[in-house]
């Protein structure tokens, strides 16, 4: 619907106004009365309404015309082949004319002008050479027929407009603004036709066309023409292929290009030298770089702030930043102010090494230079805190962003959201997250992502699953990373039945078409035992079309393995190559840990040379099956000499490798070199596990000296080293058998103190132990204390008490004991 006409209300812009004022049609001294006499009659509807109005613009003169009744009556009907004729009749006779109907129609009726009036404004304004509005008239057009629209517009260009005058302009301008709208393809059809009518284009058309191309091959064809067409380059041009070779990690190709240009009497610009500079920045060849610098120096070129900043930025990361703060002060030494870009970079440095303490110090420098921290700023302290665990902290400055009234973003709350799940925190995350939208800032995927991860690592599926639909009731569609999360943690608690439902639920949302997913679900049911609906699942996804990973068959090895079916195993590993898939490390890993448990060490070491032979290396997984096969096979030094491969080869040992070993030759009765293994990971900067000195324990209590194994577990006590509950049961057993009641109080103590639960099993293996040397005082000391605890005595415990009374000829004791035992509701079995 066209607007409602106010009165020259178009004569607002200077240009037309200017224009108006120097009109041979406009006399003002006739009056309104004169007007309203030589106005075209309204009784009658005009036969031709283009002639009627070019000869009442020329008799009564265009503002007159203009504001009467005739032409706002008539305007409303007049169709763009009319139009057409009046502007190119306008042309002819005053190009001016032709240019302000063409705004009037345009701007105060809404009128879509056809191709042709546009191409005629052009040219005239081409003509005056009024680039901005010949630019605005061309962009315009471009808008509304989008792209594909070149060849179009240039069969019409060529048919109508062959002979004009200013036609290469109107061309160029074509081109450069399709250049400047993304249109690559139709900007190079232009300037091909541009060639074959021997039209030249600018420089600025090329450099427009070159800097969208700069990320490709082509970039190098346009160029060329550059060169061939004559075009006089600018440094803009050198600095837009340099970019695009940088881009195009093409450096020293962009290096070249720079010298070339410098022989040719070109030198370079501080954009081009900063480009260079960056990209050799972010490859990490700082010093590179800083001799680029140097270089602009030389060429008495100034460096700006972008410069320094490029070189402070890779320095920082370097983490050089003594360097990076030396070049700040240069910078100001030079006269160039240091922005909020520079301390933002300084203080990405700091956090970067974990040093708060010189953020910190960088800000109060921003706020001498009387700088104001912004977002990037308190962005970045947020994750330098949460990095470094000081989420408290994190959580303050995002109070003061909005005390200050910056607006928060699903950034910053993702920062805090991510480290508060990360600590444990997971309630607390939610709170925030509540908080997070109550201060109108939307959740993103990211965000529930990150807090239904949070929450299914604490095993809180059910919450998870809420905050999932409730992605679906924001339009919010989960992605596969917070899918897996929720999967993964039913499979983890056993809900194997539950995930399967979930699955089918995302497979009828169409949402399951990543194979990550079915991985999970597959892996679910073999370390559940079901195998047969891993494989029942697998066949399903094969039949989708979705194709299986090597992680898929690695999970279905591992279940057939569980049931010694080695035939299908190794026939799965053939099917992952069929598929053009390798077997990685872990698939043979697993196969060979099977092996090893069924003592098959042949087969285990063909493997190991199999992987060898195509090229797949060993992990120190790999090594802590092989070890802990020759271990099963007593071969020790074999073990020995593997361990000593393992760092040859540049595989550290981790603990279980060594609890492996160190194991072997404590059933080995070999105690002195297990304790020299132990020494050995110590040197290696690998510290012992709990379980390391339990299986020590056990091996001086089993095959050792008791004594040493009470010094060992004594010492660890004193280094508040925790030990497992097994090495504390352990040597409590050992000196029940040895009849050391006071050492084995003394441990139970100990075990109690560490924090460990006692249960029922505890109790009844030493009370059994005492019961069987006739302990019975001290077998009933224990057995107060279990009471103590509020430990009800079991069947075993009560019969193995009454056994021991009857053995030792105390009656009495023995119907004490009978009369708890039925008090306690337990009847004896005789």
């Amino acid at each position: 619907m066209l607007n409602k006409w106010k009165p020259f209300s178009f004569l607002a812009k200077p240009h037309v106004c200017s224009l108006l004022s120097s009109l041979t049609f406009f006399k003002p001294s006739v009056s309104v009365a004169r007007l309203v006499e030589e106005e075209p009659s309204l009784s009658h509807s005009p036969k031709d309404p283009v002639s009627e109005i070019l000869s009442g613009l020329k008799k009564m003169g265009f503002r007159r015309f203009l504001a009467g009744d005739y032409f706002r009556n008539v305007v409303l009907s007049l169709d763009q082949l009319q139009v057409d004729k009046i502007i190119n009749s306008l042309r002819v006779e005053s190009p001016d004319f032709a240019v302000v109907f063409f705004d009037l129609m345009r701007n105060e009726y809404r009128f879509r002008h056809s191709r042709f009036s546009r191409f005629v404004v052009a040219h005239v304004l081409a003509g005056q050479r009024r680039h901005e509005e010949l630019r605005f008239v061309v962009e315009q057009m471009l808008k509304e027929e989008g792209s594909g629209s070149a060849p179009s517009l240039c069969e019409l260009l060529l048919n109508g407009f062959r002979d004009w005058d200013q036609k290469s302009l109107v061309w160029d301008m074509l081109a450069f603004v399709y250049s400047r709208f993304e249109m690559v393809h139709d900007a190079l059809y232009v300037l091909a036709k541009m060639k074959d009518l021997k039209l030249r284009a600018s420089i600025l058309t090329y450099n427009s066309l070159l800097y969208n191309l700069r990320h490709a091959y082509i970039m190098w064809d346009v160029y060329n023409e550059i060169k061939v067409a004559g075009a006089t380059q600018s440094k803009q041009t050198n600095s837009i292929v340099i970019d695009g070779l940088c881009s195009q990690s093409k450096l020293q190709d962009a290096v070249s290009f720079l010298r070339e240009t410098e022989a040719k009497g070109l030198g370079p610009s501080v954009v081009s030298l900063n480009t260079i500079m960056s990209r050799y920045c972010k490859l990490g060849f700082t010093d590179v770089a800083k001799s680029f610098f140097c270089m602009m120096l030389k060429y008495g070129l100034l460096p700006d702030a972008y410069s320094y900043n490029i070189l402070i930025h890779g320095l920082c990361i370097a983490g050089s930043m003594e360097e990076a703060l030396e070049f700040t002060s240069d910078m100001e030494k030079h006269g160039v102010e240091p922005d909020i870009v520079t301390y933002n970079i300084l203080m990405k440095g700091f956090d970067l090494l974990g040093q708060m303490g010189g953020a910190w110090m960088v800000i109060q420098r921003m706020l001498d230079k009387g700088l104001n921290p912004d977002v990037v700023t308190y962005l970045m302290l947020i994750c330098g805190h949460c990095q470094n665990g000081n989420v408290k902290q994190g959580l303050k400055l995002q109070e003061e962003m909005l005390s200050r009234g910056f607006q928060l973003s699903a950034l910053s709350y993702s920062v805090l959201l991510r480290s508060l799940c990360k600590i444990g925190q997971v309630h607390e995350a939610l709170v925030l997250f509540y908080e997070m939208e109550n201060h109108g800032v939307e959740p993103d995927h990211i965000t529930y992502s990150i807090l239904i991860h949070g929450l299914c690592k604490q095993g809180e599926v059910q919450s998870a699953l809420l905050l999932y639909k409730e992605t679906w009731s924001k339009s919010i569609p989960p992605n596969s990373y917070s899918s897996g999360a929720i999967l993964l943690s039913l499979c983890k608690n056993g809900m194997v039945s539950e995930a399967r439902m979930y699955l089918d639920s995302l497979v009828m949302n169409d949402c399951a078409h990543d194979i990550v997913l079915y991985n999970i679900m597959i892996d679910g049911y073999v370390k559940h035992g079901n195998l047969e609906e891993a494989v029942v699942l697998y066949r399903l996804i094969t039949e989708k079309g979705i194709t299986p990973t090597t992680v898929t068959f690695n999970s279905l090895i591992y279940g057939f393995c569980k049931r010694r079916n080695f035939t299908e195993a190794r026939r799965l590993m053939e099917t992952i190559r069929l598929l053009g898939l390798e077997p990685t490390a872990v698939t043979y890993t697993t196969l060979m840990n099977a092996y090893c448990k069924d003592g098959n060490l042949r087969c285990m070491l063909e493997l190991l040379q199999e992987m060898h032979a195509n090229g797949i290396r060993p992990t120190h997984v790999t090594y802590t099956v092989i070890i802990k096969g020759l271990c099963k096979q007593r071969k020790l030094q074999e073990a020995v000499q593997l361990l000593e491969d393992m760092r040859i080869k540049g595989l550290n040992p981790d603990q279980v490798t060594y609890n492996t070993i160190i194991q072997c030759f404590c059933k080995a009765r070999n105690i002195k070199t297990a304790f020299k293994l132990l020494n050995e990971m110590w040197l290696n900067n690998l510290k012992p596990t709990p379980v390391t000195y339990s299986i020590l324990i056990n091996g001086l209590c089993v095959y050792g000296n008791l004594k040493d194994a009470n010094k060992l577990l004594i010492y660890l006590h004193e280094q508040n080293i925790k030990l497992t509950r097994v090495g504390y049961t352990q040597i409590i057993k050992a000196h029940c058998v040895k009849g050391d009641v006071h050492c084995a109080f003394m441990f139970f103590h100990l075990m109690m103190e560490m924090g460990f639960e006692i249960s029922i099993k505890d109790y009844t293996a030493v009370i059994n132990r005492l019961c069987k040397r006739c302990l019975m005082t001290e077998a009933q000391q224990f057995f107060s204390i279990m009471l103590f605890h509020g430990i009800s005595p079991d069947q075993e415990i009560c019969e193995a008490l009454l056994d021991a009374y009857q053995q030792c000829g105390d009656i009495i004791s023995g119907y004490q004991m009978l009369a708890l035992t039925v008090k306690a509701g337990l009847l004896p079995r005789r």
